[in-house]
């Protein structure tokens, strides 16, 4: 078996920049990572950028220890035609659902500590034939975990999202008072576990403009949100909302938080990616293992450029790093405690 230390890095959409980025953690000789792809289009890309990289295959009855620069292991997942940067294939979509589907086997079965993915194109995907909305509600789904939250670390803010891919329209209905505590008690518990927070304070966005403006904008704050940080509250949760949108991600307010619960998408995420954008961890929360993915897209125009940035891809090994290290401490101090 593998050292609890291994990370596996998932290279994403081939013909995006995922095989680039991925290349650059040969020069991380201090995170330990396996890459999954195909060791070949990896070597192509490397020839295609000018990198000078050592491919060392995978084994699975030990893990890559620290090596010299310009070493990358590889575990090799063969793509089905030839990938040309920055031209998408639909016949090479079940390989990105290959690369995630041997990382969830290798975390599960504790060959991996943490998966780290890096950026696929749903839109390619579906277009194969797969429903597929995103690596959140996949891994969801095949871990059997009913309930996950997606957040975004980067720039000094973490923010979780109460509803992730969904049309603006669909928002209200899916924002119920069970799901806000739901997400809650979640984002509560993988702060604590996972990033070391003995109690940790969560400010709440409205829905609405004004935060409804005492229901002249909208109730969904009276009706919704409010009655589920009471109820949370109630539980002993440092939590507090919920606050308008335009004013919350501001110092004054920040400074008394650990992390912002935004209703969607795109009232939380575009502050915290002006923020940190190209440094930024995508975290997944609830899941029965680590899973750390950047905060960007394929980027099908820079792939095979040499200039994409894998900046988000390396906060996303270290993030995972250091989660790994949280739970083993957790887990020393619950021995300790026994004896």
């Amino acid at each position: 078996m593998a050292s609890v230390q291994c990370i596996a890095v998932t290279a994403g959409e081939p013909a995006g920049i995922g095989p680039d980025i991925c290349l650059d953690l040969a020069n991380e000789t201090d995170l330990p990572t396996v890459v999954l792809a195909d060791k070949h289009l990896l070597q192509s890309r490397a020839r295609q950028l000018g990198k000078s990289i050592v491919f060392r295959d995978y084994q699975h009855d030990g893990l890559p220890e620290k090596t010299e620069t310009g070493v990358l292991t590889v575990l090799h997942i063969p793509v089905a035609q030839t990938v040309h940067a920055g031209c998408l294939n639909t016949v090479n979509a079940p390989y990105v659902l290959a690369l995630l589907d041997r990382a969830y086997a290798g975390v599960v079965s504790g060959e991996f500590a943490a998966m780290v993915t890096a950026p696929i194109h749903k839109g390619i995907i579906n277009d194969s034939g797969v429903p597929f909305s995103g690596h959140t509600e996949y891994l969801a789904a095949k871990s059997r975990t009913p309930q996950v939250v997606m957040m975004l670390s980067g720039g000094g803010l973490r923010v979780a999202l109460a509803s992730t891919h969904l049309p603006l329209r669909d928002v209200a209905d899916k924002i119920t008072p069970d799901l806000l505590v739901s997400v809650l008690r979640i984002v509560r518990r993988d702060l604590r576990q996972k990033f070391g927070l003995a109690e940790p304070r969560v400010l709440v966005a409205g829905l609405n403009p004004h935060a409804g403006e005492q229901g002249h904008l909208g109730r969904e704050e009276i009706e919704v949100i409010e009655p589920a940080i009471a109820r949370m509250q109630q539980e002993g949760m440092a939590v507090r909302g919920p606050f308008p949108a335009d004013t919350l991600f501001q110092p004054f307010m920040l400074k008394h938080a650990d992390a912002v619960l935004a209703m969607y998408h795109d009232q939380g995420l575009p502050v915290l990616k002006y923020a940190s954008f190209g440094r930024g961890v995508n975290i997944t929360l609830g899941l029965p293992f680590i899973r750390t993915s950047v905060d960007h897209g394929t980027a099908l125009d820079l792939a095979g450029s040499g200039r994409a940035d894998s900046g988000s891809l390396k906060e996303a090994v270290r993030c995972a790093r250091e989660m790994i290290e949280q739970g083993l401490k957790i887990k020393n101090a619950e021995l300790d405690s026994k004896t």
